[in-house]
């Protein structure tokens, strides 16, 4: 009887175990694209993953997770100014830190990676700034190296190690004049680099891109992105005998795509990478957007509703002996191979990728590791709880606002602004701003925003401006955005101005962004109260069509400007009970369906 009851427990507990294979993407949400993802078994069975930042500061992300479900974010990769000092002179939202490569050798962390300059032509090869990072201990910001440079011609560039012990680098060729797939020896110490050869372009789809290869089998297998990062993307494989090639393309390739599926939730599926568990089971990561059926339809994908732009997503993968990887379609809820325990990493500087903000900026505390700038910040502009004003974040006012110069013209001297990355379909953030003492002057602003990039944002500040004529100055409430792209047509936008209600004047504000449907985002302010604001009321919205990603994602945040007048520093000001909830995410076009009704 003993025997019989131990063995039904013993089957009771393999059936968990063997049901446990079902979890959802995004896996890591929001701004997180160009996954590149790895399985470290001498740290503990811990799964890293890196992801791209563009113009974003600090930069290169590094998440960790146990189980392939929670995924904390551990440390960024490029997190000093002095490692990159270029960025703060990158014109264009489409520049900065294009996808990195995250590999594990010999105990040693690589990073391969390329800093964009988006304004040189793409025959200028010093417009591909390649660099390689390194670490010993993946969860300290501090441990990422200084970066090693290698001159390469294109981007994207991935390692391999062959079985020789020589270390090869391949890259994405750019596409403007020679779309194709460049490979070569590569010196990660000294950024010696060999002779380049082109070993495959791909299946004839436009920007053949984000190579990795892995040998198994008796074959290299060469695995690419095609078809651009929107409504065509797709990935695909080749294998060859020899490194070198000639490469033999899968007989189903796309191995993984979204591209004529407008059923699908998920769109823009491709820039995958490939990974084991501790059980040999394969598993792939890529990008995707939550775009649903308005992605890809006439006008075009520059038009559909998809803030949060490109997120990381992960699906199962077949790969037999001797035969190509088989994907699963990637949708918001899966399942396949058992998943491992579940567990959270406790190394690390920062929080969960889906976690909540409840930032009380105490003495002797940082930024949160999730925080981010744009571009390069001034340093000097940003004290936490500095003496007088304890548990706040003091920011000095740059004289240029979030639309301002682009970079190139600025001269390096970039907007006051820090901010967090959109990560639920639907939430709330808001902050107490303290603003009384500190604007005295026409144009001087503090303020919240909702910012794609410095010609897609919508602000809502509290601004001192001329009133009826008069040369006195009042406080005010100006909500107002800007969203143009060289895809559509310049429309007119929100410039709304509120005198500040007098029960208002010389008291703390709070300023809140809701997500309030998939559709809209609302502006409210109220008077700060203990235990959260009170009467919160609604001043404007904006859509999330007029907030669309090139290649980043929403984040939301604050800014301090003068607007263009006063010169730099001219005010000080001061933020407290920084707050995001997460209050949904929406994985199907049924979950948008229900949310948008419950709204109306």
């Amino acid at each position: 009887m003993k025997t019989s009851l131990l063995a039904a427990a013993l089957a009771l507990f393999g059936l968990s175990q063997a049901q446990n294979s079902t979890f959802q993407n995004p896996i890591i949400s929001g701004f997180n694209p160009d996954p590149s993802c790895i399985f470290v078994p001498e740290l503990n069975n811990t799964f890293f993953c890196a992801t791209s930042s563009f113009l974003a500061f600090p930069g290169l992300p590094i998440h960790a997770s146990r189980d392939l479900i929670h995924w904390k974010h551990v440390s960024n990769a490029f997190s000093r100014a002095d490692q990159l000092p270029g960025m703060a002179f990158l014109p264009k939202a489409t520049s900065g830190i294009y996808a990195p490569t995250l590999r594990f050798h010999q105990g040693t962390f690589y990073l391969l990676c390329t800093l964009v300059n988006q304004q040189l032509p793409r025959t200028n090869d010093s417009r591909w700034d390649n660099f390689v990072l390194t670490a010993t201990d993946p969860y300290s910001s501090d441990s990422w190296s200084d970066p090693v440079h290698f001159s390469f011609p294109g981007f994207d560039p991935s390692p391999f190690w062959d079985d020789d012990g020589k270390t090869y680098v391949s890259g994405a060729h750019t596409a403007a004049y020679y779309p194709g797939i460049m490979h070569a020896p590569l010196d990660l110490v000294t950024g010696e680099i060999g002779d380049i050869i082109m070993p495959w372009n791909g299946t004839g789809g436009r920007s053949p891109e984000a190579p990795h290869i892995w040998k198994r089998d008796g074959y290299y297998y060469l695995l690419l992105a095609e078809g651009g990062t929107r409504e065509n993307h797709m990935v695909t494989m080749a294998r060859s005998r020899n490194l070198t090639g000639p490469y033999e393309p899968a007989p189903e390739n796309p191995l993984l795509t979204s591209a004529n599926n407008t059923s699908s939730y998920f769109q823009a599926v491709g820039h995958a990478d490939l990974f084991q568990d501790a059980k040999g089971q394969w598993w792939s990561v890529a990008l995707a957007v939550r775009a649903g059926g308005s992605y890809g339809q006439d006008p075009g994908a520059y038009f559909g509703n998809l803030p949060m732009g490109r997120e990381t997503v992960l699906t199962p993968v077949t790969w037999n002996e001797g035969e190509f990887p088989v994907f699963t379609p990637v949708t918001g809820d899966m399942s396949g191979w058992p998943l491992p325990p579940e567990a959270i990493p406790e190394q690390g500087e920062g929080q969960l990728s889906d976690a909540d903000d409840a930032v009380t900026f105490s003495p002797g505390s940082k930024l949160p590791i999730h925080f981010v700038h744009w571009r390069l910040p001034k340093s000097r502009n940003y004290a936490v709880s500095p003496p007088g004003h304890w548990n706040t974040l003091a920011l000095k006012s740059s004289v240029l606002n979030l639309t301002a110069f682009d970079a190139d013209f600025a001269l390096g001297r970039g907007q006051t602004f820090v901010g967090r990355r959109m990560a639920h379909s639907l939430f709330r953030f808001r902050v107490d701003v303290d603003w009384s003492k500190s604007l005295t002057k026409e144009e001087m602003e503090v303020g919240i925003s909702a910012i794609q990039d410095q010609a897609q944002h919508f602000d809502l500040g509290i601004v001192m401006l001329k009133t009826n004529g008069s040369e006195d100055v009042r406080p005010h409430l100006r909500l107002r955005g800007i969203s143009e792209t060289p895809y559509r047509a310049i429309e007119k936008r929100p410039n709304e101005i509120f005198e500040l209600p007098d029960e208002w004047s010389g008291k703390k504000i709070s300023l809140q962004i809701e997500a309030i449907n998939s559709t809209h985002f609302a502006f409210s302010a109220g008077l700060a109260e203990p235990g959260g604001s009170s009467d919160m009321r609604v001043f404007g919205y904006c859509k999330g069509t007029e907030l669309v990603p090139y290649y980043s994602g929403v984040v939301l945040g604050v800014y301090a400007t003068s607007n263009g007048k006063h010169g730099e520093q001219a005010f000080e000001t001061y933020i407290s009970n920084w707050r995001y909830t997460g209050i949904k995410q929406l994985r199907s076009q049924e979950n948008v369906d229900v949310a948008d009704q419950t709204t109306a």
